[in-house]
């Protein structure tokens, strides 16, 4: 009997030694598993406040049309003296490209140490990072999303597109200084890759047909009849246009309005809600967007100051779409502006109001492509940076010269920089993490032990 219980247990402690191999083994299966897995496979979510550590679907589109390989050779020595080591904060930055391109290579060159190569390449300063793209090349010193991403647009454009603003009639200036100019639009223009010119119709013969588009930014006197006749004859060669009208005269371009069937409403737009948000009445808000490729995806805040209304008369010429409607609890104001303002029944028109129309037809088996903005000032130095109006303006421009699938990268704010924790919270964290887990893991460790134990 004795002998017959001996032989049981060592059957039993047999059969318990081969259940907790198989067991090991099988654990050591799973995690040499789980590691092939996480070697092959990568996944991440981007948990912060905004975003920031993930491209933008800007910048993703941007990458979708860039096909060929793209080299980044970063000018860096190991240890920066501001930034520390700065190849990990460019390698880590550069992996955010490489997880959507692969084909995004990234090499590394000591100026210090490879001065002469530094030279020809034209490296001015430490860090400075060089792109190239089918035999085009952009040069860095700054490293944000914004500035990689705006370098891959002018990259991905196969020559710089030629912009004509028309001059000679005290029009707002895409290099100008004033206020009233476009000067700082001109500069985000010229980062990318559009090239502007200036135009006066009095001394030129016509405008050249190479151009991408001509511009029409609020001239403050009337042009000629023989001005007008060149304005008119290149629309009727199918070529684009972009029109800023203020609410002032429409300096002798009336025939335009007709051809684009057009009426532009005399007065100025008042939107009451601008008040809301601290600013004038006549500071029509941007929020409402029609289904157009200019706005897909657009959901910012533009300013418009000092707006006029336009609007589309019917017409089978030209496809027309209202890009954007404001003042949906305001009007149009046909009086003084001086003193206070209020609607008046008889003589102004009530919101919502269309300031931005955009109009295409086909025509020499192309399609031609005008946009008209009832505003000028969005665009101006003393507003471009008042909400979405730079993004905006450059859409206009992308969508004018066949671009539109480029978009300008705005940098994001970092608004999670930093975790600030209450005295409760880091007393929760700690006694959770040292105290509670590990008494957690005792316990359940005693529990299994016992079992088998018993068992035995």
């Amino acid at each position: 009997m004795v002998m017959n219980m001996i032989i049981l247990n060592k059957k039993l402690r047999l059969h318990f030694l081969a259940q907790n191999g198989l067991f090991v083994i099988l654990l050591l299966l799973l995690v040499v598993l789980l590691g092939y897995l996480v070697a092959q496979t990568r996944l991440q979510w981007d948990i912060s406040q905004n975003g920031r550590n993930s491209l933008s679907e800007a910048s993703l589109r941007i990458l979708q049309n860039l096909p060929d390989a793209i080299q980044v050779t970063a000018y860096t020595t190991v240890q920066h003296t501001q930034f520390g080591d700065i190849r990990k904060i460019i390698t880590d930055f550069i992996a955010l490209y490489q997880r959507i391109k692969p084909d995004i290579y990234l090499t590394f060159i000591d100026p210090t140490e490879q001065p002469k190569q530094a030279q020809e390449a034209g490296i001015h300063v430490n860090g400075e990072i060089i792109i190239a793209y089918n035999q085009r090349y952009e040069h860095l010193t700054t490293i944000n999303e914004q500035a990689f991403s705006n370098a891959l647009i002018r990259l991905s454009r196969a020559e710089d597109k030629r912009l004509i603003a028309l001059s000679g009639h005290g029009e707002r200036r895409l290099d100008g200084n004033a206020n009233y100019d476009l000067g700082e639009f001109g500069k985000q223009l010229r980062k990318n890759g559009f090239n502007s010119q200036q135009l006066n119709l009095a001394i030129e013969q016509d405008i050249p047909a190479n151009a991408s588009m001509l511009m029409i930014a609020s001239p403050q006197t009337d042009l000629l009849e023989g001005e007008v006749d060149k304005v008119l004859n290149y629309i009727e060669r199918g070529s684009n246009l972009l029109w800023l009208v203020d609410q002032e005269s429409l300096r002798g371009l009336l025939p335009l309005t007709e051809k684009l069937h057009l009426t532009l409403t005399p007065g100025v737009v008042v939107d009451p809600q601008a008040e809301q948000l601290k600013a004038p009445m006549t500071f029509a808000l941007g929020a409402n967007y029609g289904q157009h490729v200019i706005t897909d995806d657009f959901d910012y805040i533009t300013v418009f100051p000092f707006a006029r209304q336009i609007t589309i008369n019917e017409n089978e010429a030209w496809s027309s779409v209202s890009l954007v409607e404001v003042a949906h609890q305001g009007w149009v104001e046909t009086g003084d502006l001086k003193g206070e303002i209020i609607f008046d029944q008889g003589t102004d028109i009530k919101g919502p109001i269309s300031i931005a129309v955009a109009l295409t037809r086909n025509i020499q088996d192309r399609e031609q492509r005008i946009i008209v903005v009832g505003n000028g000032h969005f665009l101006a130095n003393t507003y471009l940076g008042n909400a979405s109006n730079l993004d905006f303006g450059i859409n206009l421009i992308n969508w004018l010269t066949g671009d539109e699938e480029l978009i300008v990268i705005q940098p994001r704010a970092t608004l999670d920089n930093s975790l600030i924790l209450s005295e409760l919270e880091l007393t929760l964290i700690v006694v959770s993490f040292l105290i509670v887990l590990p008494l957690l893991f005792l316990t359940s460790g005693i529990a299994i032990w016992w079992h088998r134990r018993r068992k035995i």
